[in-house]
């Protein structure tokens, strides 16, 4: 049996691979394989580093589980998430940006122009756009996932104040590509701190906050799905997102007005709506699939 030195074990790595390992499959493993490998090398890792490196990936799966998952949230923290959605937004479509750890499968159906706010407090939103392609045709049939906290800066899964999918949706554009809703307004918050993440957070200094924002999923045949946020202008925390989920073009305006009346006709307003309430308008544009 050869031995393996510091010097050829990353390329044993590759030797001990099967030979019918899916290319795409191997050139992955291997390009991290090698970067971990210089990692350890350049910083000359001690057992007592690396153990502590495992325990905090222990106590992340220790505290995932259906409704918060740490690992998502230690990629969004350390820039990984945006890197990739970065990557993958070299396009003139709309930017993605970071999923987040608390997006829920199954949020039910809400028609256009409808009332999410329903009796939460806080200051009414109405939010309204149009999905269009590369071209500028609105799109029919886009399927538009929302998910936002409430005034208190919880998502539903956080807070057993709300009830099951709370301040989500899920909405079907008609012909002219339209989605439009009442929301509330959602706060600035921070980021889960209670874990691993927390940890990572005190022992550099950063902050855990996130500017306010809308979390979006844009869904239709033959273009490229798109995971995305749209945020305040003027948020305070816009500059030093902790997750680095802020793209220039992902930036929104909150206009305040009082004139009900202005609003478009099939837009539900519900019994608990405030007068000031805020007007925002953003348009999607997704590419081709094959973008």
């Amino acid at each position: 049996m050869k031995n393996v030195s510091i010097d050829t074990i990353t390329q044993a790595f590759v030797d001990y691979c099967a030979d019918d390992t899916d290319p795409r499959t191997m050139f992955l493993l291997t390009k991290m394989v090698e970067h971990l490998h210089a990692f350890a090398k350049e910083t000359q890792l001690t057992h007592a580093e690396w153990s502590r490196a495992l325990k905090f990936a222990t106590d992340a799966g220790k505290i995932t589980d259906d409704e918060r998952n740490e690992f998502v949230l230690i990629s969004d923290v350390t820039g990984l998430s945006s890197l990739v959605d970065m990557i993958g937004s070299q396009h003139d479509g709309t930017s993605s940006s970071v999923l987040g750890p608390f997006h829920s499968v199954g949020a039910p159906e809400l028609p256009v122009g409808g009332d999410l706010k329903k009796d939460n407090e806080g200051a009414t939103v109405v939010v309204e756009g149009v999905v269009r392609d590369l071209d500028g045709n609105p799109v029919e049939g886009a399927v538009i996932e929302l998910w936002q906290t409430a005034e208190n800066g919880l998502y539903y899964s956080q807070d057993g104040g709300q009830g099951d999918f709370n301040l989500t949706c899920s909405m079907k554009t008609g012909a002219d590509g339209r989605y439009a809703m009442t929301t509330v307004k959602p706060a600035p918050y921070m980021v889960p701190d209670d874990g691993p993440v927390g940890e990572l957070f005190r022992a550099t200094g950063r902050t855990p906050w996130r500017p306010s924002h809308l979390h979006f999923i844009v869904q239709a045949d033959g273009l490229r799905s798109l995971v995305t946020e749209v945020f305040a202008n003027g948020d305070p925390y816009l500059d030093r997102d902790a997750v680095f989920g802020v793209r220039s073009d992902l930036i929104m305006d909150y206009v305040e007005s009082t004139d009900l009346n202005a609003l478009p006709d099939d837009l539900e307003i519900g019994r608990n709506a405030t007068v000031p309430y805020y007007k925002v308008d953003f348009d999607f544009v997704l590419v081709p699939e094959n973008t």
